[in-house]
C-alpha cells in the first residue's frame, strides 16, 4: 500500500514529465513557419517536423507497455524522460530540415516511454474511488503544456529563435531525472516469467507504421501500397499473437470488452478532429492574417487553456456520472466549434475565432478524462500497462490521421512549392476543407461515445 505522501509525490512527478511533451508538440506549431524559412521548407515537410513524432511515438507505445508491465514501469519512465531530454538538445542543435526530423524521432521514443508508464503507475497506485480525479490532474497537466506551448513558443520564437523551445525542456527534463530516482522508492511489474513476444512487436511495427506513412501519401499509387502492406501485416500479427502464451498484445482484452473497444475508437476519433486544428491556425493566423509568432501564440493558447480547466472537473465527475455521457457530451461540443471553425475565412473577425477556439477546448476538455477513465477501468489489473499504452496509442494515431488530412489536403491544394503571397488564397482553401473533414469525423465520433455502453455498475 503506497502512503498518502508517496502517492502526492507520484502524482506531481509524473504529471511534470508528462508536461514536456505536449509543451513541445503545441510550441512546434507556432514555430514550423520560422523553421520552414531556416531551412527552405514546403509546407508537407513541416508538417513532418511535428509528424515523425506522432508516427514514431504511435509505433513504439503498445510495445513499451508491454515491456513496462514485465521490466518495470519506473525504471521505463525514467528511460523514457532521460531520452526524450537528450532528443530536445539534438533538435535543438539540428543543422538542416532531416536532422530536426531526426532529432523528433528521438523524442518520439522517449515519449512514448513516458506516455506507456505514466498513466499505467497512476492507476495501479490510486484506487478507482479516487482514480478519475489522479487522471484528470495528470490529464489537466497534459493540456497546461499544450497551454503554455503556444504561448511560451511564440515569445521564444519570435525573441530567441525557433531552437530555444528544445532547449527550454533540457533543465526540465533533468529535474523531472533527479525526482524520479530521489522520490519515488518503488517500482511496478507484474508477475510473470514469460519472454518479450519480440516477433509480435516487430510485426506490429511494420503493420502500424506501414499503415499510418501510406496515409499521408494518398493518393499515391505509393501511398495505397504502403496501406496494402500494413493490412497484410496485420493479418499475419493477428494470426501470430493469438498462438503465443505471452502475446506483445494480449488480444483478449478486446473480446466482449464493447466499452474498452468504442472507447478508444472514440479517443482517436477525438485527437483525429483537433490535433491538426494548431498547425493549420498557425498557418493560417501567421500567413492569412499576417500576424507574428508571439500573437499567434496568445490565440493559440486559449483552447488549451480552457482545457485544462475543463478536465480535472470531467475526471472527478467520471468516478459517480456515466463516462459515455460526459465523452459524448464533449464530442458534441467539439464538432460544433469545428463548425465554427469552417466558417473562418481570411475577413473574420478575431473574436470569432477566439469562440470556436473556446467551444473547442471545453468539448476536448469535457471527453478526454472520462473517456480515459472508461478505458482504464474496463480492464483487469494485469493490463493495466496495456491498456495505458493503448490509450497513448490512440492518442497518436488519432493525431497522426489528423496531420495526415491536413498534409493530403494542403498537398492536392497547393503542392510541394513553399508558401509565398501568391498562393495564400489555396491555403485558406486548404483550412477550410480540411476543417470541414475534421467536422464529419466529429459526427462519426458522436455516434461512436455514445455506444460503448455502461462502465459504472
Amino acid at each position: 500500500m503506497t502512503r498518502p505522501v508517496e502517492k502526492r509525490i507520484l502524482l506531481i512527478v509524473t504529471s511534470l514529465a508528462s508536461f514536456l511533451v505536449p509543451y513541445t508538440v503545441s510550441s512546434i506549431a507556432v514555430a514550423l513557419p520560422a523553421i520552414g524559412s531556416a531551412f527552405t521548407l514546403d509546407p508537407v515537410t513541416m508538417g513532418w517536423v511535428t509528424s515523425a513524432y506522432i508516427l514514431t511515438a504511435a509505433v513504439c507505445i503498445i510495445p513499451f507497455g508491454k515491456l513496462a508491465d514485465m521490466y518495470g514501469r519506473k525504471r521505463l519512465f525514467l528511460l523514457g524522460t532521460i531520452i526524450f531530454t537528450l532528443g530536445s538538445l539534438f533538435a535543438a542543435l539540428s543543422w538542416s530540415g532531416p536532422a530536426i526530423i531526426a532529432a523528433r524521432i528521438v523524442q518520439g521514443v522517449g515519449g512514448s516511454l513516458i506516455y506507456s508508464t505514466s498513466i499505467a503507475i497512476v492507476t495501479t497506485v490510486f484506487p478507482p474511488g479516487e482514480r478519475g480525479r489522479a487522471i484528470g490532474i495528470i490529464t489537466a497537466t497534459v493540456y497546461a503544456g499544450l497551454s503554455v506551448g503556444p504561448f511560451l513558443g511564440g515569445v521564444l520564437t519570435q525573441h530567441f529563435g525557433w531552437e530555444s523551445i528544445f532547449l527550454v525542456n533540457v533543465p526540465v527534463g533533468i529535474l523531472v531525472i533527479i525526482a524520479i530516482l530521489v522520490s519515488i522508492p518503488g517500482e511496478w511489474v507484474e508477475p510473470g516469467s514469460h519472454p518479450f513476444d519480440l516477433p509480435g512487436a516487430l510485426l506490429y511495427c511494420v503493420m502500424l507504421a506501414g499503415t499510418l506513412y501510406g496515409l499521408t501519401l494518398l493518393p499515391t499509387v505509393r501511398g495505397i501500397l504502403w496501406m496494402a502492406l500494413g493490412a497484410a501485416v496485420l493479418y499475419g500479427f493477428v494470426w501470430w499473437e493469438r498462438r503465443q502464451v505471452s502475446p506483445m498484445l494480449d488480444l483478449s482484452i478486446f473480446r466482449n470488452n464493447t466499452p474498452f473497444i468504442y472507447s478508444n475508437i472514440a479517443a482517436m476519433i477525438n485527437y483525429a478532429t483537433v490535433f491538426a486544428i494548431g498547425f493549420l491556425m498557425s498557418l493560417y493566423l501567421q500567413y492569412n492574417r499576417g500576424l507574428d509568432p508571439q500573437t499567434t501564440g496568445f490565440i493559440l493558447v486559449i483552447m488549451p487553456v480552457v482545457q485544462m480547466l475543463i478536465s480535472p472537473l470531467a475526471g472527478h465527475l467520471s468516478d459517480s456520472v456515466e463516462p459515455r455521457i460526459l465523452a459524448t457530451a464533449g464530442m458534441a461540443c467539439t464538432t460544433a466549434g469545428l463548425g465554427v471553425m469552417v466558417l473562418v475565412s481570411s475577413v473574420t473577425p478575431l473574436l470569432v475565432i477566439v469562440a470556436g477556439l473556446m467551444i473547442l477546448g471545453f468539448g476536448y476538455g469535457l471527453f478526454s478524462s472520462p473517456n480515459t477513465n472508461a478505458i482504464m477501468s474496463a480492464v483487469d489489473v494485469r493490463h493495466l500497462g496495456v491498456a495505458s499504452a493503448m490509450v497513448s496509442t490512440m492518442r497518436s494515431i488519432g493525431q497522426m490521421i489528423s496531420m495526415a488530412i491536413a498534409m493530403i489536403v494542403i498537398s492536392y491544394i497547393i503542392g510541394s512549392q513553399p508558401i509565398s503571397p501568391e498562393i495564400y488564397p489555396e491555403l485558406q482553401l486548404s483550412v477550410t476543407v480540411a476543417f470541414f473533414i475534421f467536422f464529419l469525423l466529429g459526427l462519426i465520433g458522436i455516434w461512436t461515445s455514445y455506444s460503448r455502453g455502461t462502465i459504472h455498475r
